[in-house]
């Protein structure tokens, strides 16, 4: 999971390297192209039938993984990068309730306080002049319509990580990372004829590495959500966070104000309180066996 955090915070780096030209679904075609033919390469070398047993849940999987991604890229081009980051991560309050609706995961009162806490971080990280009431130096409100999209985004992350933790009782975790990109191409393309940008060479790189990077967080996150559950595993990948906040400052020069480090703080709060919320789930039954 904290590969996977590295990996995604490295593609963030990329989409925003690319996000002020070219679409956000031409970004998530290029990544699923590079996606489809590693993927394939990788169930091949592990000899894995790539097809697997609940084709229905997969495909379902992967179109709601590509409209969080959609959702994902917009927000990145858009937002600072550590204030979309934050804004992604309120997907554990969400991924702790959907996985007891769909799973029977428990969940308590540290759960239901989890959201509370989660949601007002994320005001705080999106609108801290509306709630102060423009006293004193507060921050300018970030733009409804991103941060709207990214909250899309979290809530979409999370029903394909309950999707994905359903999925692993099944179906190998490189069949669950192979369909993901097989299902966004079909959906992304339509998109992408609508309005095509060429990349330049440079741009070119930057997809590449918006590809690789995708993959490599789906992998290792797909291996950690099947063994672990799946507020657990959603809380650990937290760090990507520190990350992104990291890239932010060093790669573009992005300042962290004091009422995004509270946000950040009230959502990472929100997500220990649904890990120690649901600790006795017994989630890990839920393991590919």
């Amino acid at each position: 999971m904290l590969l996977s955090a590295l990996s995604f915070s490295l593609m963030g780096v990329c989409v925003k390297q690319v996000g002020a030209r070219i679409p956000a679904a031409e970004v998530v075609l290029a990544r699923a192209l590079l996606s489809v033919a590693l993927s394939w390469w990788l169930l091949r070398r592990a000899d894995i039938d790539p097809w697997g047993r609940r084709r229905g849940l997969l495909i379902v999987r992967g179109a709601i993984g590509t409209l969080a991604l959609l959702c994902v890229y917009v927000a990145l081009a858009a937002l600072p990068l550590a204030s979309a980051t934050v804004l992604q991560y309120l997907y554990p309050t969400f991924t702790a309730l959907l996985a007891w609706l769909a799973l029977g995961e428990r969940i308590g009162r540290r759960v239901l306080a989890a959201m509370a806490v989660g949601w007002l971080g994320v005001l705080l990280v999106a609108q801290p002049a509306l709630l102060l009431g423009g006293i004193g130096r507060a921050a300018p409100s970030l733009p409804l319509i991103p941060v709207l999209i990214a909250l899309a985004g979290a809530l979409c992350t999370a029903l394909a990580y309950v999707s994905v933790r359903q999925l692993g009782r099944s179906e190998h975790p490189l069949v669950i990372v192979f369909y993901f990109p097989l299902v966004a191409v079909p959906l992304s393309l339509p998109l992408v004829a609508l309005d095509p940008v060429m990349p330049t060479p440079v741009e070119l790189l930057w997809l590449v590495g918006v590809g690789l990077f995708t993959q490599l967080g789906q992998v290792w996150l797909t291996r950690g959500l099947t063994a672990l559950p799946a507020a657990t595993a959603t809380a650990i990948s937290y760090a990507q966070v520190v990350f992104a906040g990291l890239w932010g400052w060093l790669i573009f020069q992005e300042g962290i104000d004091g009422w995004t480090l509270l946000g950040a703080a009230l959502v990472l709060l929100a997500t220990l309180l649904s890990l120690s919320g649901r600790s006795g789930a017994g989630g890990r039954s839920a393991s590919p066996g």
